[in-house]
C-alpha cells in the first residue's frame, strides 16, 4: 500500500483522518490542495510529509503557465513558501523542500525541461523513501528476538512514509517477514489515537498480533514485564546536540520509564531526519489546535473557559536513546561520532 503517490498530474493520497473505519482517497490538483492535507492531518508523519511536499512542489510546476525559466522559478519559490508554512516540526518537509529547490536550480534547460526534472525528482524521492524503510527494517530487525513483545507510540509505520513499510513498523515488519513471532503493545497516543487508529490498523492488515493501551498504562507494561523493546520513529533528530530526538509528544515520558526498567528504547529514522543545522534552541515544537484535546467525537470534554495545552511533540534527551536505527545502519551512542562513521 502506497499512502501518497503521483497519478496523471495529480498526487493522490490516503486521507488518514478517517481511517479506520473507511479509506477515502485525497486527488490533489493544486499544490494549495497538498499543503491543506498536510497541515489538517490527511497526511502525517515525517518521511509522508516530506514526500507530499517534494510532490506538491512538482505539482506547480506542472500546473504551471509560466513561459519562461524566470516566472517558473518565482512559482516554484512561492510554492515552498507556502509548503513550508504548513507545519514546522518535522524535519523531512524542509529537507524535501530544500532538495526540489536545489535539484531546480541545477537544471540549465528552458520551461518544459525544468519541469520534467523535477517531477522526477519528487517521484525518484518516493521510491528512495520506500527502499530506506525496508534497509533501516532490515538493520533494525536484527535488535528483535523471536517472542519479542515490542511497544509502540503514534504511527511510524507505512502510513507514516511512502508506503511498503515504514520506520518503526517497518523494523517490526521484516522482523515478522523473517519468521520472528514478534507482538506489539501500541500507545493509543492523545490526543489524536495515531495509535489506536492507524498503528493498529496496519499491524492488523500485516496479521502481527497488536494490543492497544492507554497512554497512561505505559509504566504499568514495564514494571510487569510485558514489553521487550521500544520503537518509536522521529520527527527531527538534531546533530549538533548529539541527537536529541524529537518525537510525538509523550515519547520524552515513555524513554524516561523504558531506562527506569532497563528496556532498549530505539528510535527508527531516515537520514532525512537528520537535521544538521539546528540547535536545540532553535527547535519549533508545534502546538496544534486546542479542539485536539477539548473535543472527542464532535462533543466537548472539557468545561468551558479552561484553556488548553497542545504541543504536538516533546525532546527526548539523548542518554534515552539505547540506539538509532537508519537505512545505514545501527548508530550506538555517542551520536554524533558514529553517525559521520556511517554516512563516511
Amino acid at each position: 500500500m502506497r499512502t501518497v503517490w503521483w497519478e496523471k498530474g495529480k498526487v493522490i493520497l490516503i486521507n488518514q483522518k478517517k481511517l479506520p473505519e473507511e479509506v477515502v482517497y485525497v486527488e490533489c490538483e493544486d499544490y494549495h490542495r497538498v499543503a491543506e492535507s498536510i497541515k489538517t492531518l490527511e497526511i502525517r508523519g515525517a518521511p509522508a510529509i516530506g514526500v507530499a511536499a517534494a510532490m506538491a512542489l512538482a505539482l506547480a510546476v506542472h500546473k504551471s503557465c509560466a513561459t519562461s525559466r524566470y516566472a517558473l522559478d518565482k512559482e516554484l519559490t512561492e510554492a515552498a513558501d507556502v509548503i513550508k508554512a504548513t507545519r514546522p516540526t518535522a524535519r523531512n518537509l524542509f529537507w524535501a523542500v530544500e532538495r526540489i529547490l536545489r535539484k531546480a536550480e541545477s537544471i540549465e534547460g528552458d520551461v518544459s525541461e525544468a519541469v520534467e526534472g523535477i517531477v522526477k525528482e519528487a517521484l525518484s524521492m518516493a521510491e528512495e523513501d520506500v527502499v530506506a524503510n525496508k534497509n533501516m527494517g532490515t538493520h533494525g530487525a536484527t535488535l528483535l528476538e523471536d517472542g519479542d513483545v515490542v511497544g509502540t507510540i503514534c504511527n511510524a509505520g507505512r502510513l507514516a512514509t511512502a508506503g511498503e513499510y515504514g520506520t518503526a513498523l517497518g523494523v517490526i515488519k521484516v522482523a515478522h517477514e523473517q519468521g520472528k513471532k514478534v507482538s506489539v503493545i501500541a500507545l493509543e497516543t492523545r490526543p489524536v489515537l495515531q495509535g489506536a487508529r492507524l498503528t493498529a490498523f496496519e499491524l492488523k492488515q500485516d496479521g502481527i498480533d497488536v494490543k492497544v493501551i492507554c497512554d497512561g498504562a505505559i509504566g504499568y507494561m514495564f514494571y510487569k514485564g510485558m514489553i521487550d523493546k521500544f520503537i518509536c520513529g522521529a520527527d527531527r533528530i538534531l546533530v549538533t546536540d548529539d541527537c536529541y530526538v524529537i518525537n510525538k509528544v509523550g515519547t520524552h515520558t515513555v524513554s524516561i520509564v523504558a531506562k527506569q526498567y532497563d528496556i532498549p528504547f530505539y528510535v527508527a529514522a531516515p537520514l532525512s531526519t537528520f537535521d544538521f543545522q539546528h540547535s536545540l534552541e532553535e527547535a519549533e515544537i508545534e502546538e496544534r489546535d486546542s479542539q485536539e484535546v477539548t473535543n472527542i467525537g464532535g462533543r466537548r470534554i472539557v468545561p468551558h473557559g479552561v484553556s488548553v495545552l497542545n504541543p504536538a511533540f516533546d525532546i527526548t534527551p539523548p542518554e534515552f536513546v539505547s540506539a538509532i536505527i537508519t537505512e545505514r545502519g545501527v548508530i550506538r551512542p555517542p551520536f554524533k561520532m558514529n553517525l559521520k562513521n556511517i554516512i563516511s
